[in-house]
């Protein structure tokens, strides 16, 4: 069903429990370039399927959307008004790095303030003009349901592998009116995001899992707009993600981005797999880049760790309240190692395993008792409950035992720094510590290990102050777990499994105990990866492939489909289009002679039916097609002889290309034929046991045995490991049968090998040549199929147009099924489109037979051609 509406979505969300707020007063439109100004209100068309060409001004926006803006609020104590001013740590602010001073940049999100609705118009206005800045005002009590509620009970827990298994466990059971907030909010955003945007020319640049809803807001307002997204957090397998009961709904709003961006390809490969798994979308690598189709749009997909910013963190290193505090720490840890770990109370941060780790390390490793320490910087929690609760209390009773136990006046093998610590004083303990422990059991970056490797190479200013030759050797030392989104970028780092706290223990041992110039070699080799891959280049590589994944937005046609959170956008080329019925109708009637070829599975049967019997349905409207004396009506399809005359024997006069053309036969009265020896099959005994070995091996894959071929199927094995073994079997029987006549190709959830030459394009080339002979030439030529086998008829019938032993030019359709990138030209929807089309057709050759016959019809082609249509 095409959508053309702006339908509220709202709807979908019920939020009627909620004393919600009527929508805010759009803010003033905004002249983005010379003569545009921004859509806000009136037009509800969205850019529909309009032919426009984008703009060629390079002036082009950023617009940044996130769940806050990069701002600080506070309200002046003397005069009661708000005082707003950058967050110079905020990433948002620090991607700017990456651009040209002029570049535009417009930060949608909301504030860590609570503004009083009376004051909302004027901060608004104030953050507008002051900061390029506009903010998001939710209600109170949704602003709970969406973000401590569904952000912080369902998704957050659920990204990093936790399920709600019991009730009072971290990660509540599943809460339907927690999603209809959430829904409510990315709404909500959305309407601020279509006040300030000019569709054809700014990127809208989406942060984070607090907003995966939002794309399919704004895809349906601008079918064009150029959108990306980043999730900052890792991508749980399939096996977690599939738990979630409104899993498609937040797959789908992704897709409707343009480019999903990842920091890692496992969260990647996990969201891929979950694609392939829920929604049947398959994936490939196009040039270098990932992609996946979706409504005959390319979905890019981009896999880059986020970066630090250098400048930020080097002028803290340059503070002379550093260096006193760096001083401070070397006199205080004389003749000690200093293992340092910095992570927010979070049950994820492994900050109980690490203490365990290093009281194994002083069990394990006696003589290392009294010659290092390690300093826990323990950050706020970001979140409360009794979990974050239950992980303080183990890691303060964890710290006193090892303290108590190994220990000694003077002496503290652990230190625990459990309050808000200035910049200057973590940046001096970055810059001190041997080795850097990051521990944590599931994170979706973690920036700790890449501020480390910065200070330890400290700058001129800190070496001076510290009485350091600038051009001496630095070194550092990272163990870090391999459940954290920067651990496969740092290949000089000892990685370990935190679960595996005697693994732990003995890295960190290595690490104290590695020698000084493996420790400057690895240190050399982070310190050029970190500091050439900061945040600026992080978002700039992002943005240029956005710039790339949108840029054949106004090469398409473009049509919004689905309602609700199901909506999306399909996009095809312009010469692609729908089969009118009407149209071929018209042509069936004006001609004399036509061929008609018909593909079987997935064309006139569903390809998942279990039941692969043609239905009555089917074989009437074949009878009719074939009872025209003016039809030459052929089924071309990959299955072997004997089914297909047992299935279609009903049909007298219908002729079949078996086993892709192998066997053809004019009528059920007509003998089998084929123009190909079957004399040399040696190359089968060859193929079988490899396909028996694969089929062993990959529960739920059979053979087919035909005459001309051997067929590997997979479509009853698992999605991800059939689609990987087809994908070997492909490679392995190519190897093996190089010196072989015979071709193998892979299709839809099949490996063929078959003689070469044989193809349904062959076979459909080879009737309309006999038809030419017999002085039947065809002035019409219709071709309906759905596989990748298909193509090659669509090719084949094409190409008839130019053949000059043609007398005429015959009207050609060539017709796949689905909306999908096709050689044919047109397209019908599914199997029901196909009937309905063919009953017309049958319908218009019962209507123009002689009374007497059109009387001994049938009942089916006696129905009225519009109630088909």
């Amino acid at each position: 069903m095409v959508s053309r509406s702006c339908a509220n979505f709202l709807d979908l969300s019920s939020w009627d429990s909620l004393d919600s707020p009527q929508t805010q007063r759009p803010l003033p439109r905004v002249m983005t370039v010379p003569g545009i100004v921004s859509e806000l209100e009136g037009d509800c068309t969205g850019d529909g399927s309009s032919d426009v060409n984008s703009s060629t001004s390079s002036h082009k926006r950023k617009i940044i959307v996130s769940n806050t803006l990069p701002l600080q609020a506070k309200r002046d104590t003397e005069t009661g008004q708000w005082r707003f001013t950058w967050d110079e740590d905020s990433l948002l602010l620090q991607l700017r790095d990456g651009f040209t001073p002029d570049t535009e940049f417009v930060y949608i999100g909301s504030l860590n303030a609570d503004i009083a609705t009376s004051e909302q118009e004027a901060v608004s206005q104030k953050l507008l003009y002051d900061f390029n800045c506009v903010p998001t005002f939710l209600p109170k009590e949704m602003q709970e349901k969406y973000y401590h509620g569904f952000c912080k009970r369902h998704l957050w827990p659920l990204l990093h592998y936790m399920l709600p298994m019991f009730p009072d466990h971290r990660g509540d059971r599943f809460d339907r009116s927690l999603w209809r907030a959430y829904v409510s909010a990315n709404k909500i955003f959305s309407d601020r995001v279509m006040e300030v945007i000019n569709p054809e020319e700014d990127y809208v640049w989406i942060q984070d899992y607090h907003l995966m809803v939002l794309p399919t807001f704004l895809r349906k307002r601008f079918n064009r707009i150029k959108l990306g997204f980043f999730l900052h957090s890792p991508f749980p397998s399939s096996e977690i993600y599939r738990t979630l009961p409104v899993r498609d709904d937040l797959l789908r709003g992704l897709l409707n981005c343009d480019l999903i961006g990842f920091h890692t390809f496992d969260y990647a490969r996990h969201f891929l797999s979950c694609c392939s798994r829920m929604l049947g979308l398959d994936y490939e690598s196009k040039r270098g880049h990932i992609g996946l189709d979706y409504f005959g749009r390319t979905v890019f997909i981009k896999i880059l760790p986020v970066g630090i910013h250098m400048g930020r963190l080097e002028s803290v290193l340059n503070l002379p309240s550093t260096a006193a505090k760096m001083k401070e720490i070397q006199e205080r840890f004389k003749g000690k190692k200093l293992i340092l770990g910095v992570d927010d109370m979070d049950i994820f941060k492994g900050i109980s395993l690490k203490l365990i780790a290093m009281e194994h390390l002083f069990e394990t490793y006696w003589h290392m008792r009294g010659k290092f320490v390690l300093i826990q910087i323990v950050n706020p929690a970001r979140a409360s409950g009794k979990d974050v609760e239950e992980a303080k209390k183990e890691t303060y009773v964890t710290a006193k035992r090892i303290n108590e136990r190994y220990g000694s006046p003077g002496y503290q093998p652990v230190i625990l720094i459990d309050r808000l610590v200035p910049r200057y004083e973590k940046t001096a303990y970055y810059a001190m510590a041997d080795c850097c422990l990051v521990n944590a059991v599931r994170d979706g970056m973690n920036l700790v290990p890449y501020k480390y490797v910065i200070c330890r190479q400290g700058t001129p200013g800190m070496d001076k102050a510290m009485g350091v030759s600038h051009g001496s050797p630095r070194t550092s030392m990272l163990v870090v777990s391999e459940f954290i989104g920067c651990s496969p970028s740092l290949s000089g780092a000892i990685r370990v499994n935190p679960w595996d706290v005697g693994a732990v223990a003995e890295a960190v041992n290595l690490a104290l105990k590695m020698s000084e110039a493996e420790k400057r070699l690895r240190h050399e080799k982070h310190y050029h990866y970190v500091s050439t891959h900061d945040v600026g280049y992080w978002a700039k590589s992002f943005v240029q492939d956005l710039e790339r994944a949108s840029q054949d937005h106004y090469n398409k046609r473009c049509w919004g489909i689905g309602f609700g959170l199901r909506f999306r956008v399909l996009s095809l080329s312009p010469s692609f289009r729908k089969l009118s019925i009407d149209n071929i109708v018209s042509t069936y009637r004006n001609t004399e002679r036509r061929a008609i070829f018909l593909d079987y599975d997935g064309t006139l049967v569903p390809e998942s039916s279990i039941i692969k019997t043609p239905s009555d349905e089917v074989l009437s409207v074949l009878k009719s097609l074939c009872g025209d004396p003016k039809n030459t009506v052929f089924i071309v399809s990959g299955r072997g002889w004997e089914c297909l005359s047992e299935w279609l024997s009903p049909c007298e006069h219908l002729g079949i290309a078996a086993e892709h053309g192998y066997f053809i036969r004019w009528s059920s009265k007509k003998e089998w034929e084929s123009c190909y020896s079957s004399g040399d099959v040696e190359w089968k005994t060859m193929v079988e046991p490899v396909m028996r070995s694969y089929m062993d091996a990959t529960d739920g894959s059979t053979i087919e045995f035909k005459e001309s071929a051997l067929v590997w199927h997979h479509q009853d094995a698992d999605p991800d490991f059939g689609s990987c073994q087809a994908k070997e079997l492909l490679d392995h029987l190519e190897s093996v049968l190089a010196n072989e006549p015979v071709v193998v190709k892979r299709g839809q959830h099949i490996v063929e090998v078959k003689p070469q030459g044989v193809s349904k394009g062959l076979a459909v080339k080879k009737v309309i040549h006999r038809m030419v002979e017999n002085g039947n030439s065809p002035d019409m030529v219709m071709c309906i199929g759905d596989d990748r086998s298909d193509e090659d008829m669509f090719e084949s019938i094409l190409n008839t147009v130019t053949n000059p032993d043609l007398p005429m030019r015959p009207e050609i359709f060539a017709c796949t099924v689905g909306r999908k990138p096709s050689k044919a030209k047109y397209f019908l929807d599914d199997v029901s489109d196909v009937l309905k089309l063919l009953a017309g057709l049958a319908a218009a050759s019962s209507s123009s037979k002689p009374e007497h016959q059109q009387e001994s019809s049938s009942s089916h082609t006696h129905m009225a051609f519009e109630s088909i249509i």
